[in-house]
């Protein structure tokens, strides 16, 4: 899975958790997810979840707190699907 099509499903999962929609449209890599997006800290959990189970990945707490940006989010599930 490439870069661009990582960062679409990402979008996709986030969506329901944004309170700012006009930011997501306007989104990038480096959109905050929590400042810019507007996303409650205890959705960002869910969040983490989500992706976990859409890439099948692990992302253990180390991780998921470096998880700042939709970029971060790419690059840890760019990350660990190599390690598969």
């Amino acid at each position: 899975m490439d870069q661009s099509e990582t960062y679409n499903k990402i979008v996709k999962l986030i969506t329901p958790y944004v309170k700012n929609t006009a930011a997501l449209e306007a989104a990038n890599s480096s959109t905050r997810i929590l400042e810019d997006l507007e996303v409650n800290s205890a959705r960002l959990v869910d969040i983490i979840l989500a992706i976990e189970d859409e890439f099948s990945v692990a992302i253990d707490d180390e991780a998921a707190d470096r998880v700042q940006t939709l970029g971060d989010a790419v690059e840890v599930v760019l990350a660990r699907s190599a390690v598969r």
